[in-house]
């Protein structure tokens, strides 16, 4: 067994003073008032690893040409197959500044140019590869508002307006949902002749609410939209962005319906007409409203190692310190499914883990050291 010693450890839930983590095979054993097995060092401060819930790193690449960017595939408007793990290179040198700053895992995405794009992916940044890197799918993109109708010049079929992007996706969908009632109405015999492509088996598990979409929507109306479909389907969907609300009552709405908002980017330039609203005032909308929501990067819009940074507008409204925390660490963990395994420092679950060179929500503070399930990823004297 080893052990840090901690003069403040945020837990995730709570913050506790002089104590030892403790862990062995990559979990946590317990937090200790006492030593036990090898210490390996002491710090001011130790949070759980950051989780980035919305990011493109590995996929938009440092260095780079624009050219060479693999976010958006241009072929078709709708998109189910495609995987943002076949387009995550582990070379990318994001990944490695993300985990100096303590940001040890990414949902990464498909983009937003096509209205569905493909497979989502929780991963390691910290891993040699990309089939190393998989911690666990996290649903299939969508996107709705101007993204898409602004693709006029990409193959394949295009809409050019809101509603010609939404009448491409309800198409897409009642057409699989009226195959899927053919199916479960037809008699044993009758079901072997209804085969069903790899393409329609996704969206059959879109529409059972087994897989959820995580859906593009910067504007009150785009989302209004989104729950109208989800209305119509009875979909699962996580609502991403969101920075061009400027009233709390869509938000209400979804806290009413249950639907999490992946908030951000709240650092960008609003570079497009449907940000044009967007202001860090925005988060007392959401704050007011009661929604369940995570903080993302949207790398490389934001750099992800500056996740942490975008918390400091929660702190001017009012959340506490460890509020900040536990929004980077356990709510993002959460809104991604991974609650049984990260976001709080926990007998059982991962050791991955930040070592503070101080508070952390000061400016001069870094991390001195970095762990990921149990292995020493970062030291600073390794800079």
């Amino acid at each position: 067994m080893q052990s840090v010693k901690a003069e403040v450890l945020y837990t995730g839930t709570r913050v506790v003073h002089d104590v030892y983590l403790a862990f062995e095979e990559g979990s946590v054993v317990g937090i200790l008032e006492e030593s036990q097995g090898e210490l390996l060092g002491e710090y001011p401060v130790l949070t759980p690893a950051l989780i980035d819930p919305h990011s493109h790193i590995g996929m938009v690449r440092s260095g780079e040409p624009q050219a060479e960017d693999e976010v958006n595939d241009r072929q078709e408007s709708l998109l189910v197959l495609p995987d943002a793990l076949d387009s995550l290179q582990m070379d990318d040198a994001a990944l490695r500044e993300a985990v100096e700053a303590g940001v040890l895992y990414s949902c990464i995405v498909p983009g937003s140019g096509n209205i569905l794009a493909g497979r989502s992916a929780v991963v390691r940044n910290y891993a040699l590869d990309s089939s190393k890197a998989l911690v666990k799918r996290a649903g299939l993109k969508a996107a709705m508002g101007y993204n898409p109708m602004s693709t006029t010049e990409w193959r394949g079929t295009r809409p050019t307006t809101r509603m010609g992007a939404m009448a491409l996706l309800r198409g897409k969908l009642e057409e699989v949902a009226r195959k899927e009632h053919r199916y479960q109405e037809a008699e044993e015999q009758e079901r072997k002749e209804i085969v069903f492509s790899a393409e329609e088996d996704a969206l059959r598990e879109v529409l059972a609410g087994r897989s959820p979409l995580r859906v593009h929507a910067h504007k009150i109306d785009d989302i209004a939209a989104l729950l109208r479909l989800v209305d119509e389907y009875g979909l699962s969907v996580t609502v991403e962005h969101a920075m061009g609300v400027d009233k709390p009552e869509i938000f209400t709405q979804l806290k009413e319906r249950g639907i999490p908002v992946v908030y951000g980017p709240l650092d960008a330039f609003p570079y497009k007409p449907e940000l044009r609203k967007e202001s860090w005032r925005n988060v007392r909308h959401l704050l007011d409203s009661g929604a369940e929501f995570a903080l993302m990067s949207d790398h490389p819009v934001t750099p992800s190692r500056q996740l942490l940074l975008q918390s400091r507008w929660f702190l001017r409204l009012g959340r506490s310190g460890q509020e900040a925390v536990e929004l980077v660490t356990r709510k993002n963990a959460e809104v991604l499914g991974l609650q049984d395994r990260l976001g709080t420092l926990e007998s059982g679950k991962w050791a991955s883990f930040v070592c503070w060179s101080g508070d952390p929500l000061h400016l001069a503070s870094y991390p001195a050291a970095v762990y990921g399930e149990g292995e020493l990823l970062h030291a600073e004297e390794d800079l």
